[in-house]
């Protein structure tokens, strides 16, 4: 069976997990420790050695140092890590919650409490290899010399993630850098989507018998569309003189009786071939941009209806929104060769986005909001002429 679907959407959750890349650095922190301690003890093979003022640390002095780099680092993790989650609930707040995803991706977050764990793990597993010649039974003494080394060199990088955390931070939950990067990432998806469009070149839609299908495909379970494997459902529309129509596209919701594909067949569908049709698709219990342009759309608009709330009342914020999508649009109208009329997808079988849906999906779905204030409701009337002019 074809699982591409099902590894395409545990590859973004992993992604928007904030535990792979930490869990990835300790491991090579865990390594790093066995190749340094290996290479303290067959220090000879070294072409040369370093001068003796750098590796005469003393057994008492290599625990002092090596205890007071795990216990430091350990304790501002637990700072760093506060800080994020009240970042998060910050956001989840004032900007929405399906911001949420926004923060887990970030790999400045990300990176900066994988190194602070990582620093604090190579610490610790260099501490046990030190050895006393009091305590381990006539064993002459051990300092890892060169592991001490790169201890203190990972505490630097720590005391400079820090910093580099502190002043992340404020900026990851300013309003205006989360607008901007949620404009930035739907004008470079709208080009993606017209690029691939032009270098495939005009393709008509694959017609559909005048009569019921054969079959409706369901998936027997609920939740949101996250991945659909276009590139599989187009060989297996070539295979056995069948017709396949997509009936819910990533972002729609689904129950379990919902029908997800129609096909037209003059065999019989036999169970292999349903699990296959079904292996197509991924759920998962919320939306997410991939494979789904129109949600960076939705993310703009509810930021913006939030900033006009009573409680934050904010019409700054809702124009900044206002302008990213203008930008969005225009982008639509005059990268490459457009939407067009029809409209353009990546894939030959998958949704077409049109720039009249964009348009009802962005201002049309904002006007009731932006009615509420004469400052944003001048800013959008403004905007709007715009566009209409530069049609």
């Amino acid at each position: 069976m074809n699982k591409r679907a099902l590894l395409l959407k545990l590859a973004q959750d992993i992604r928007a997990s904030y535990w792979f890349i930490p869990a990835n650095l300790v491991l090579f922190a865990i390594l790093l420790a066995y190749a340094s301690e290996w290479l303290d003890r067959n220090a000879e093979i070294l072409p040369y050695q370093l001068p003796e003022s750098l590796i005469d640390t003393q057994v008492d002095g290599a625990r002092s140092t090596l205890s007071t780099i795990a216990t430091s680092v350990i304790g501002v993790t637990g700072v760093m890590f506060s800080m994020t989650m009240v970042a998060v609930s910050f956001a989840a707040g004032n900007y929405g919650p399906r911001l949420i995803g926004n923060f887990m991706r970030n790999r400045g977050n990300q990176i900066s409490l994988g190194i602070l764990i990582a620093t604090f793990v190579y610490a610790l597993l260099i501490l046990r290899s030190v050895q006393d010649p009091s305590e381990s039974g006539g064993i002459e003494a051990f300092v890892p010399q060169y592991s001490m080394l790169l201890a203190m060199l990972g505490c630097l990088i720590a005391v400079f993630t820090m910093i580099y955390f502190v002043h992340h931070v404020p900026e990851t939950i300013n309003v205006s850098n989360i607008t901007a990067e949620l404009g930035l990432r739907l004008e470079t998806e709208i080009k993606a989507v017209i690029d691939v469009e032009d270098a495939r070149g005009p393709r008509g839609a694959v017609p559909c018998p005048d009569r019921d299908p054969d079959h409706l495909i369901t998936l027997n379970a609920a939740g949101y569309i996250r991945t659909l494997n276009y590139q599989q459902v187009e060989k297996l529309t070539d295979r056995d003189d069948r017709t396949l129509r997509i009936d819910q596209q990533p972002g729609d919701f689904v129950s379990t009786f919902t029908p997800v594909m129609s096909v037209w067949s003059r065999a019989a569908l036999s169970d292999e071939d349903i699990a296959e049709l079904r292996d197509c698709y991924a759920l998962g219990t919320s939306k997410t941009e991939h494979q789904n342009v129109l949600f960076l759309v939705d993310e703009l608009v509810e930021v913006l209806a939030r900033a006009l709330s009573p409680g934050v009342n904010d019409p700054f914020t809702a124009i900044n929104c206002l302008n990213w999508m203008k930008n969005a649009l225009d982008a639509a109208q005059h990268h490459g060769e457009g939407l067009g009329k029809t409209g353009a997808g990546k894939h030959a079988l998958g949704p077409r986005i049109t720039y009249d849906m964009l348009f009802r999906r962005s201002f049309l779905a904002s006007k009731p909001y932006t009615d509420t204030d004469e400052l944003t409701k001048a800013h959008y009337h403004k905007l709007v002429a715009e566009l209409e002019r530069s049609e």
